[in-house]
């Protein structure tokens, strides 16, 4: 099936309202509303754009449920000021997410073809608020810290200590903890005495590669 002729803007509205039995922050329903997301799939998958499911985005990556997307995002409360560290570029759609709902986003990505493609898609967007660097061998982007919230979008063995060194007292972040086959969605947010710890449900991401996390990339 090909996307000629499909009329995304209906297809995006649907998803929105769909999404909506399960999210409550309009922030960010509406930012998900205002963004393209099939400018950020491979073409032979553009007419899935607006399903929502998890899709291949090559180098055994994917974009992220939208469900998943939301959910993760309102979990961060973003109210605008924010400069947040998102690790895991992939193809740039929660990069941009982020974009729309904080001053200031710092993104890292492994794999340089992806963070070369999702640089150029969100250059082409207009956005003027992103930071698109190759990921180093330790998990962030430590000369930029703080940050007031943390979003990692592949799954850890553990709560990675650099990130948490990263964050802000009183910043959040939004990370998939637990086996490369299935995770728990947590969120953490820093305090000076004890960190709190939610659990948000079970989740599947793919691996997260680096310091404090997975050595490498292997499949479930």
């Amino acid at each position: 099936m090909v996307s000629a002729g499909m009329d995304f803007t209906a297809a995006r509205a649907r998803l929105i309202e769909h999404l909506r039995g399960e999210v409550k922050d309009e922030r960010v329903l509406a930012a998900m509303g205002r963004l393209p997301r099939e400018r950020f799939v491979p073409s032979d998958s553009r007419h899935l754009s607006y399903e929502d499911s998890p899709l291949p985005i090559g180098f055994g990556q994917t974009i992220s449920q939208p469900l998943i997307i939301a959910l993760m995002t309102e979990a961060l409360a973003l109210n605008g000021s924010e400069k947040v560290l998102e690790v895991g570029t992939g193809s740039g759609y929660q990069t941009a997410i982020l974009a729309e709902l904080s001053r200031w986003v710092v993104t890292t990505e492994r794999i340089p073809d992806l963070a070369r493609s999702a640089r150029r898609v969100l250059g082409t967007l207009g956005y003027t608020n992103i930071e698109v660097h190759l990921a180093q061998e330790t998990l962030g982007w430590e000369s930029e810290a703080p940050y007031d919230a943390i979003m990692v979008t592949a799954g850890a063995p553990e709560i990675p200590g650099d990130l948490l060194e990263q964050l802000a007292i009183g910043g959040r972040m939004v990370i998939p903890v637990g086996s490369r086959c299935l995770q728990e969605l947590y969120k953490i947010t820093k305090r000076r005495g004890k960190n709190v710890v939610q659990n948000l449900g079970g989740c599947r991401f793919v691996s997260l590669i680096g310091k404090g996390a997975w050595e490498e990339a292997e499949k479930c």
